[in-house]
């Protein structure tokens, strides 16, 4: 009796989140009753205390207020209300093994999934490359791709939408786990037929007085760019911004402005790609994770390989 008063119960003002916890609980036991109608026999099959079944149907009937069962005896049948009622648990449960099924699939070792984010600049060679060598050994491990800049992919660990993430620069935050993997050099763009191009190397000091075309604020890359400005003595003036490197690159081809970008993975005809002496022109390239967030098999497979490849991610 103690026990049977200190159950939550309904009232008419519950809000949603109430009425789904109290519920929920006795959904599969009202479908297994439902569909035998018969109280014991469910009982049975579901190997649960016919009492405890009965129970349950009773307080059920009790929280929504209304008569789920027509009873005669241990013998039920479903009245028009438990009939619509009875339509929509089973859809629920069956949405709840659906889902149930889809997480074991993708934490399964052998056939799991990996939500993998990486910057747009390593989706043409790198990523394809790093997942066919690790296919290699896991042959049937899926992937979820997200190719986005580094303030993006970080919310989207923090939510819980990515697994790992590539990015530059390599991120410094409590609640992530970063480790760096590789660098990659960084050159100033010209157009072919722009008065440095015929250098090889350049002072980026040398282009002070030209125009820029950059990636957006937020982006990495950007944060790069008017951090080496800085160093060099002059705040770039910039002409164009942009969400992806190569179009950058085809606005440097038009004539438009000059870019510092990583190399590509093709080269453009209509540009020049110098080196750049001083200030030191490089990007960090990490992984990153959500600290204390559990690994499936799948996915620690796959950052075990990528922090195998420090110093080689990235061709010379």
């Amino acid at each position: 009796m103690h026990q049977q008063r200190s159950e939550p119960h309904l009232s008419p003002s519950s809000d949603t989140e109430d009425i789904v916890a109290i519920l929920a609980p006795r959904l599969a036991y009202f479908a297994g009753v439902a569909r035998t109608e018969h109280v014991t026999r469910a009982a049975q099959e579901m190997q649960v205390p016919q009492s405890t079944l009965s129970r349950a149907m009773v307080r059920l009937e009790q929280d929504l207020g209304v008569d789920l069962f027509a009873r005669r005896g241990r013998t039920v049948s479903l009245t028009p209300a438990g009939r619509t009622f009875l339509s929509s648990v089973e859809r629920a449960l069956a949405e709840i093994e659906r889902a149930a099924d889809e997480v074991r699939a993708d934490a399964d070792p052998a056939t799991g999934k990996v939500a993998f984010g990486f910057l747009h600049t390593m989706g043409s060679e790198t990523v394809p490359g790093l997942i066919r060598a690790f296919r290699v050994d896991h042959p049937r491990v899926r992937f979820s791709l997200v190719q986005n800049y580094g303030e993006a992919m970080i919310e989207r660990l923090r939510s819980g939408e990515l697994d790992l993430c590539l990015t530059s620069p390599v991120p410094d935050a409590p609640d992530l786990v970063a480790r760096r993997l590789d660098e990659q050099k960084l050159r100033l763009v010209v157009p072919a037929d722009h008065r440095l191009a015929s250098r090889r190397r350049i002072r980026l000091a040398e282009a002070a007085d030209e125009t820029f075309v950059t990636l957006e604020p937020g982006y990495g890359l950007r944060r790069i760019t008017d951090d080496l400005c800085q160093q060099a003595g002059f705040r770039p003036r910039v002409a164009f911004e942009g969400e992806e490197a190569e179009t950058l690159r085809g606005l440097v081809a038009a004539g438009l402005g000059v870019a510092l970008l990583p190399p590509p993975a093709v080269p453009r005809p209509g540009v020049v790609e110098l080196t750049v002496t001083a200030p030191r022109a490089a990007r960090e390239i990490g992984v990153a994770w959500l600290d204390g967030h559990p690994d499936t098999p799948p996915v620690a497979a796959f950052k075990k390989f990528l922090l195998s490849k420090r110093g080689t991610l990235l061709p010379d």
